[in-house]
């Protein structure tokens, strides 16, 4: 049995041991399915939502004899977090705190700790997420599996050689959903303006969003065919992606996740000293 220890007690901590226990359930009566899971948090009000799992509001407790210690706690307090932890060098540290690079939580624990970083974004809080993970060279095959497995319980995982990619992930899928609710935003607005009352448009706009991903996802085309295949030449569609074009937003939204990455980047400096 593998003891799992979460430090911080957040949504997406929750997210990932929701996601953990439903998939031990799944799969009881498979002896190397079991999980011995802990979650460690200083406010009592945010253990009490993990039921069924052992809670504890002191740190040192919860990664004793743990196989994997899961980071679950702001940037902005992780150093201090991570250097008063007793963890040893069997231990896998898992980081899920956004922008913070590995060398420096070797730095607060030691240069040959086992550490994977991952980067979920918030749809993990329904298991529909994706996230992006490194590994640096201390982890080993059983490890890598085991910080897998954690992270499935959120949605699907993709890992990275160059930890550099996640700056990149970070823009794309880590802050894309607000990219996606933005769509929304306006798509909603301009049902409205067009007369349809919000409730109506909002349900128009997110089935619509909603059920374009599924196409995407499930059709091996990809999104340009996806799109032709919509668009009529002289019909409604066409005349609204052209307005588009013309606005450039393709390339405004480049420029946006660009951005973005760069502030990955700039964090991570900051987060890292």
């Amino acid at each position: 049995m593998k003891r799992i220890a979460f430090i911080g007690g957040g949504n997406m901590a929750f997210a990932l041991v929701g996601g953990l226990r439903a998939a031990g359930e799944r799969e009881a009566g498979m002896p190397d399915a079991r999980l011995d899971i802990v979650v460690a948090d200083p406010i009592p009000g945010q253990l009490d939502r993990f039921d069924g799992v052992s809670t504890t509001q002191s740190n040192t407790v919860a990664v004793d004899s743990a196989d994997a210690v899961v980071l679950a706690v702001k940037p902005q307090v992780i150093g201090e977090v991570v250097s008063a932890l007793p963890l040893e060098l069997h231990q896998l540290v898992i980081s899920i705190a956004a922008g913070v690079p590995i060398e420096a939580i070797s730095r607060w624990t030691s240069v040959e700790q086992p550490i994977v970083r991952c980067m979920p974004n918030t749809p993990a809080l329904l298991r529909a997420g994706i996230s992006g993970m490194t590994a640096n060279r201390f982890v080993d095959a059983d490890m890598r599996s085991l910080a897998e497995r954690i992270l499935l319980a959120a949605g699907e995982v993709v890992w990275f050689d160059d930890e550099d990619n996640l700056h990149a992930v970070t823009a794309l899928s880590g802050s894309g959903p607000a990219y996606a609710f933005y769509l929304l935003e306006a798509l909603i607005e301009a049902g409205v303006e067009l007369g349809l009352d919000a409730p109506t448009a909002e349900r128009l706009a997110t089935a619509t969003v909603l059920g374009a991903a599924r196409m995407a996802e499930a059709e091996p085309v990809g999104p340009s065919v996806l799109r032709e295949r919509v668009t009529s030449p002289g019909g409604t569609t066409e005349r609204a992606l052209s307005i588009l074009e013309s606005a450039r937003v393709r390339a405004k939204f480049k420029r946006a996740i660009q951005a973005a990455c760069q502030r990955s980047r700039e964090l991570a400096k900051e987060f890292g000293k």
